[in-house]
């Protein structure tokens, strides 16, 4: 792809583009088809040919090369669509190859693991590298060509690069029907290295994308459950005209823009750091999770009985909602984070770790 100069211009025609095809590839009948079980090929291919899905990899590695911040909003775009599709998870697994120089194929990939404290291992055989291990909760794990995982080995971290016909799947799904499935892997890597990306710091660079698709999925709920407001006659006048509902609506919006900020806050520090940035990704995630929680719980309110059946599009943005807050780490375990953090900091130091954070 041709190069690329960072601008904020660039970042905007980009998501412009994103917005373009999202909204092209994925309508209603695409969604609930996907809920079904149904892999969205015709998405995929429209994503893909547009080369949304490398928008974290350099120039030379074959992405637009632009800036980290401007790659991670395209996953805010995907989300106002309540795109069926891993864009965020090949990103991060792109993000992964790219930083240990290993190959990076065509197709939808994931990442494993991302839960806590589960562990791959790596054993040596015939010059390459056997992974085994069981891992739950794989996004799209059913879907994927390949997956980017981080295993032990000798006391080190490595990444591999571990193909679909390595794992024995058994399919799972969060509450958006999105597949979340075991795998028991044990197979040959394609490649592997050694990875100076932490488990921790993979969990933590999934909690900011996943900060992003709540900003995202939160800013259509919000326009959405607006305009209903608008639309909806009772007593003779639009709803919209109640004191009560207006008021919800200002909460809504209000937990909008909280999400947004942190969002930008995570991007900011994945853009510094990758997912060592602990501190403003902890806070970010916990922070958009609870606007999550808040802004889909006013919405079903304000939409009445409508809101909760499956023939009306408000689904699609809520079930997502309570299932990202769920990933990668919830608002309880980012808070146990950064409340440990700050207590091992002390009293005195309370002030200058939240500034730095």
């Amino acid at each position: 792809m041709p190069a690329i100069e960072q601008t904020d211009s660039i970042g905007t025609m980009l998501r412009e583009t994103a917005e373009r095809v999202f909204r092209e590839s994925c309508d209603t009948a695409v969604q609930r088809s996907a809920d079904t079980g149904a892999w969205p090929a015709a998405a995929w291919d429209a994503v893909a040919q547009a080369g949304l899905h490398r928008g974290l990899l350099p120039e030379s590695a074959g992405g637009y090369g632009v800036a980290v911040v401007d790659a991670l909003s395209l996953l805010r775009v995907a989300a106002e669509q309540a795109l069926p599709l891993p864009l965020a998870e090949t990103m991060l697994a792109h993000w992964l190859l790219a930083a240990s120089d290993l190959p990076i194929p065509d197709g939808p990939l994931t990442v494993a693991p991302v839960v806590a404290h589960e562990t791959l291992t790596f054993t040596p055989e015939n010059g390459g590298f056997r992974v085994q291990g069981n891992v739950s909760r794989v996004p799209w794990g059913r879907s994927v060509a390949a997956a980017a995982v981080l295993a032990t080995h000798a006391g080190e971290t490595w990444l591999a690069l571990v193909p679909a016909s390595a794992w024995q799947c058994a399919p799972g799904e969060n509450v958006a029907r999105e597949p979340r499935d075991q795998l028991a892997i044990d197979g040959i890597a394609i490649a592997a290295a050694r990875c100076s990306v932490s488990p921790g710091a993979l969990r933590a660079a999934g909690a900011a994308m996943r900060t992003q698709q709540m900003a995202g999925a939160l800013t259509a709920l919000t326009a959405m459950t607006t305009q209903y407001a608008q639309d909806r006659i009772q007593f003779g006048r639009p709803i919209g005209k109640f004191q009560a509902i207006q008021q919800n609506i200002a909460v809504l919006a209000g937990q909008t823009a909280a999400a947004v900020a942190a969002a930008d806050i995570a991007a900011d520090a994945f853009a510094a750091s990758g997912g060592e940035g602990l501190l403003p990704i902890a806070a970010g995630k916990a922070r958009a999770g609870e606007a999550a929680g808040i802004g889909a719980s006013i919405a079903h309110q304000v939409h009445g009985a409508i809101g909760f059946t499956l023939e009306y599009n408000l689904q699609f943005l809520t079930r997502r909602l309570w299932s990202w807050r769920d990933e990668f780490g919830n608002e309880s375990s980012w808070n146990r984070l950064l409340g440990q953090h700050m207590a091992k900091a002390g009293g005195d130091r309370l002030w200058a770790e939240i500034v730095a954070a």
